[in-house]
């Protein structure tokens, strides 16, 4: 299996540190809104790579962070802390706002059909661990103490821009272009590992440190969460692209700092949803919601489908029609896989060898979902028993996530029912007693009917793909395999 390595920039065999079990950490989300779903394209991402490891027989242990606290609206260390916002936008409490998206956020990632982390934990509840992080970083000489808070400091690194080819430039008090000087750093990459009421008098959340009342920084959160589940190693890191400056920088210089050797082996950055105006934010307004796709009557799982079209190295351009064309491939691969005929048959295992090899090169192939989706469309069209083909997609949808079967299974029902409804109305079909196909030439003649003979070319296409012949007769048509 090859993944792209985003800390060494080129394509890597995967081997994990220990073969007994996978550990992955993933950036989870702050929750002070609903998640948009340009944000759920990584967790979509996240989720197929860790159901593909373990398809291939790794155990994986997945953590994700809950950030409930500590994260400001620039990542530099400056503006308005987000969960306060959120909660003097609600007027709601912080813990009542944070509840209340972190389940909104889990109820998307179900209809999405994201596999919940092994271990989900909410920054709040890692505070002492946090301390004890930023007490042993202070010991070794990475932290300091300026203007009441907790800082890391950069300049004791050989090397910083782990993710870029920046040059390090001065690091001399300054900042990132955009970004309020703090005059309590030293050099201009320092970030606050602890945060006490010289920043925020009125903050809602607040612990007893060694160094006063206050809370933790965003990066130290999953630094620590990250060690406190899955150890002093990690093999795999993986977030939105976003995140790897300054958040996974920081997350690197510090855990290194504190362990004294490297921490996590393979980096994996999930590029942009963009629209027609760029980068989809929430600060923009550009705010797609799952609810508002399932509002305008979009399957969630036709999203999801939409994603893994594409490469997640690659940003993905979100419009609605880009949406109605996935959504109207995924229901014709439904369609397709509606018409295989369940039977008792046995699996021809070399056929099913061949197709499932085809499926694990598209993946080995640094995640290719792309041409995994291709692979669907392979198992149609093999040569084999329909009872292989539908233990083949079953298979591969264990990774994929479409409920493919499941849906299939609806829509060969709906089409059956369709067909009844249109018994007596002087058409008749016929054929090997399969009433989804029925349904489907019962469409097809429905669309002649309407004139509509694009449609109907397209229904008879679909069905030709499927190995159906179908021969018109008066008052009616039979179809066959051929």
């Amino acid at each position: 299996m090859q993944l792209y390595n985003s800390l060494t920039r080129k394509k890597e065999e995967f081997v994990p540190i220990n073969p007994e079990l996978v550990k992955m950490y993933t950036c989870g989300p702050t929750v002070y809104h609903f998640a948009h779903i340009g944000n759920l394209r990584s967790y979509i991402m996240e989720d197929v790579l860790e159901k593909y490891l373990r398809y291939v027989g790794y155990p994986v242990k997945r953590v994700m962070n809950i950030t409930d606290v500590g994260h400001l609206s620039s990542d530099g260390d400056t503006g308005e802390d987000k969960m306060l916002k959120g909660a003097q936008r609600e007027q709601k409490t912080i813990m009542e706002i944070a509840q209340y998206y972190t389940d909104a956020f889990f109820a998307d990632c179900d209809d999405l059909n994201i596999k919940t982390p092994d271990v989900v934990e909410p920054a709040t509840a890692c505070i002492p661990e946090f301390i004890a992080l930023i007490e042993g970083l202070i010991e070794k000489g990475y932290g300091y103490i300026a203007g009441g808070n907790v800082y890391f400091d950069s300049a004791k690194l050989e090397h910083y821009y782990v993710f870029n080819q920046q040059n390090e430039e001065d690091l001399a008090i300054g900042v990132r272009d955009g970004v309020e000087e703090d005059p309590n750093k030293r050099n201009r990459n320092d970030f606050v590992l602890w945060f006490t009421k010289s920043k925020f008098e009125d903050q809602a959340l607040k612990w007893d440190s060694p160094w006063g009342v206050g809370y933790p920084g965003w990066h130290i959160e999953c630094s620590g969460i990250s060690l406190k589940h899955l150890g002093e190693d990690l093999d795999i890191h993986c977030g939105g692209i976003d995140n790897a400056f300054p958040h996974h920088t920081n997350e690197i210089a510090q855990s290194e700092a504190f362990l004294g050797h490297k921490w996590c082996n393979y980096w994996m950055h999930v590029l942009h949803l963009n629209t027609g105006g760029g980068k989809m934010s929430k600060s923009k307004g550009e705010f797609l919601t799952v609810s508002l796709l399932k509002e305008k009557g979009y399957d969630p799982i036709a999203y999801r489908y939409f994603c893994l079209q594409s490469h997640y190295r690659k940003a993905l351009v979100f419009t609605f029609e880009n949406l109605d064309n996935a959504a109207v491939a995924f229901d014709k691969l439904l369609k397709r896989i509606a018409g295989l005929k369940p039977n008792t048959s046995e699996v021809d295992e070399t056929v099913a060898n061949e197709l499932r090899a085809k499926f694990a090169a598209a993946l080995d192939n640094d995640l290719n979902t792309s041409l995994a989706v291709t692979a669907l469309f392979d198992v149609l069209k093999a040569k084999t028993t329909d009872q292989t083909k539908l233990q083949v997609l079953g298979e591969f949808d264990v990774v994929l996530g479409f409920d493919l079967l499941e849906k299939a299974a609806a829509k060969r029902e709906a089409m059956a029912a369709e067909a009844k409804a249109h018994a007596g109305a002087g058409y008749t079909v016929t054929g090997e007693g399969d009433e989804a196909i029925d349904a489907q030439v019962m469409a097809r003649y429905e669309a002649k009917k309407a004139k509509d003979f694009a449609k109907a070319d397209t229904i008879r296409d679909e069905l030709k793909a499927q190995g159906i012949e179908i021969i018109d007769i008066a008052g009616g048509a039979q179809w066959k395999r051929v």
